[in-house]
């Protein structure tokens, strides 16, 4: 046994005092175990985990479920229609409720952290990529396929790749939500997924954030596009003012991205994406279900997947949420 004497002891607690002040003034405060820390950041409000070394370890964003959770190295890739990669050393991750500052001392986002930091299975992230091109196709134990590669809907009479295909579309099943809406899978529609059918799938069905049908209530992902970003959950990181955002420093990846692809039809939002990051050339990629590429991508077919630059989407884009 170690023993201190008096007046050393005194000065230890003193020195200790002194550092936990000091890591309050600086909005810093010392986690359990391992010397992490947190520390409480603006624009938006938000807790950022490191470790001993300062290395990021977690990103908690008030009012969101999506959490940003530092993991291995892996790469995005979709060779058949853009030379670039997107490569990502953190993966997105569903909180079971929204973080709201103080919340690493309750005991639901412990038990759910320390499971979500080592976990391996697949993020959200990787779950998007389920639906690229080439993807194999993943049937659950009743054989239903619930991932491969989507189109994004058939052709009609003009020739153009119809939208409305909604993830039960894809996955060929009725679907009643929790208000008792019922949503009937159309044939025709059958393996598609439309551009806020693809966020419903990733997010939704697979990841389980509630999803609801006609009347948005707020508490739920709804059906269209527009409705998601003007009536859904989360957090807006970047505000709509009705033309070109071109800040980009509140991104991060998983938020979700909206676009006025179409602003000859008004100002309204038409388009959704997700936010992958940075690309092998420097750029801000999204990934999204898009007509024009028949399905979901992070390529370049029928204009660029990039928030910057000179390319359709870019001069599209409008705004971000982090569910």
């Amino acid at each position: 046994m170690i023993r201190t004497e008096p007046r050393r002891r005194g000065l230890l607690l003193a020195g200790a005092a002194l550092l936990v002040a000091l890591c309050l003034l600086a909005g810093l405060t010392l986690l359990g175990g391992g010397g992490e820390h947190h520390r409480r950041l603006d624009g938006p409000a938000r807790t950022v985990i490191t470790d001993a070394d300062g290395k990021t370890v977690a990103v908690l964003t008030d009012g969101a479920r999506t959490v940003l959770i530092a993991g291995a190295k892996r790469t995005f890739a979709e060779p058949g229609s853009t030379t670039a990669t997107v490569t990502l050393t953190d993966t997105v991750r569903l909180a079971p409720r929204p973080w709201h500052a103080g919340a690493e001392h309750e005991g639901w986002f412990k038990d759910w952290f320390a499971k979500a930091r080592d976990s391996r299975e697949p993020d959200l992230l990787d779950t998007a990529a389920q639906y690229l091109p080439g993807a194999p196709d993943r049937r659950d134990a009743q054989g239903l396929r619930y991932a491969g590669a989507a189109t994004y809907g058939p052709l009609d009479d003009d020739d153009e790749r119809q939208a409305t295909a909604d993830f039960n579309d894809y996955l060929g099943i009725d679907w009643t939500f929790p208000n008792g809406r019922h949503n009937q899978a159309r044939s025709d529609f059958h393996g598609s997924l439309d551009c806020s059918g693809f966020v419903r799938m990733v997010y939704g069905y697979r990841s389980g954030y509630p999803l609801e049908f006609k009347q948005p209530t707020g508490r739920a992902l709804p059906r269209r596009a527009v409705m998601i970003a003007e009536d859904g959950p989360g957090v807006s990181v970047i505000a709509n003012r009705h033309r070109q955002a071109t800040d980009f420093t509140t991104l991060q990846a998983g938020d979700l991205v909206f676009f006025n692809a179409s602003p000859d039809r008004g100002p309204q939002i038409d388009h959704v994406g997700i936010y992958l990051g940075l690309d092998s050339t420097g750029h801000h990629r999204f990934v999204s279900s898009r007509k024009t590429a028949n399905g979901p991508t992070l390529g370049d077919t029928g204009g660029t997947s990039l928030l910057d630059g000179p390319g359709l989407y870019a001069h599209a884009f409008r705004s971000a949420e982090r569910l």
